[in-house]
């Protein structure tokens, strides 16, 4: 089987972070050939060094890290995350980064490496600022990408940050909005379903036997961030990309609201032949997954 050649877009946060030890510890099914970083669950600066301390971690300072927007694109700052820790990764004791920065901007390098590859997976587990920057600067970007596999949104249960909207798609909806209009195959895991891909003590019992350095990460991660938020949502996109036989999707036409309020950021998905209204499905939207076969998988992963 050839190893599925993407770009991961994250702003690491703990979940991120366990994201990305999911991907690396699948390297005979995922190829994760650049890491590009966005202001999202903290700043950018802890964002890109988090990035790096996760790939040094795991001996994978081949990986070239960008850093990209540190704002969304309508707004001056974007929110914040309180589920993190001050570091992002729940008071992690891992070291600073020596791995340095790869030159250019998050976006122009989407664009870059997806017509160098000619079709390009992207995985984007952020607010989606560095592909909606991407798209405007690029027009023809949706004809050098294969796939899009999206954590963000809630199609058909409340948000977590507004009532209405989830956390990315909160921060930059502007983003979501160019993204979602793109064309690009969708895969949107929302919350609809990484609220069923929980943490339990099982798992972290289970990471913590495996008793290696990465291992051991894990599971600092999934306690300490876990007792905030126990739903391994960015994961999840991982999850699909290597075993979507897990999950259920639904498809949908969805349109993202932009207006301020607590409802920016909202997914409207049309998923009936009359709220269609004669469009075309746009995204395969996740509903529900096989939580224990999930923690099986990362738990396989980190072994």
């Amino acid at each position: 089987m050839t190893a599925m050649r993407f770009i991961y877009d994250c702003d690491p946060g703990a979940d991120d972070a366990l994201a990305m030890l999911l991907a690396l510890g699948r390297r005979d099914a995922l190829d994760m050939i650049a890491v590009t970083c966005v202001a999202g669950n903290v700043g950018l600066e802890p964002v890109v060094n988090n990035a790096r301390r996760i790939l040094e971690l795991t001996g994978r300072q081949d990986i070239p890290v960008y850093s990209g927007a540190a704002r969304p694109i309508m707004a001056s700052r974007g929110r914040l995350s309180i589920m993190h820790g001050a570091d992002g990764l729940a008071g992690s004791t891992l070291p600073a980064p020596t791995m340095p920065l790869s030159a250019g901007h998050a976006a122009n390098e989407i664009s870059r490496i997806a017509r160098a590859e000619g079709k390009l997976h992207i995985c984007a587990t952020g607010p989606l600022t560095n592909l909606g920057l991407a798209l405007l600067l690029d027009p023809e970007l949706p004809d050098f990408i294969s796939a899009l596999t999206i954590m963000g949104g809630a199609a058909f249960c409340p948000g977590n940050t507004t009532p209405l909207a989830e956390f990315n798609f909160a921060v930059d909806p502007h983003a979501a909005a160019i993204v979602f209009d793109s064309g690009i195959p969708i895969t949107m895991l929302g919350l609809d379903v990484t609220r069923q891909a929980t943490v339990t003590e099982d798992m972290i019992r289970q990471v913590q036997a495996i008793d290696t350095p990465v291992a051991r990460e894990a599971a600092h991660l999934l306690i300490n961030y876990g007792s905030k938020d126990p739903c391994l949502h960015d994961p999840a996109a991982i999850a699909w990309m290597l075993k979507p036989e897990i999950f259920k999707t639904v498809p949908a036409h969805v349109s993202i609201y932009t207006d301020s309020g607590p409802a920016a950021g909202q997914v409207i998905a049309a998923v009936s032949e009359r709220h269609l209204a004669g469009r075309a499905p746009n995204c395969s939207v996740a509903t529900d997954v096989d939580a224990d076969a999930f923690r099986r998988l990362f738990v396989s992963a980190l072994s």
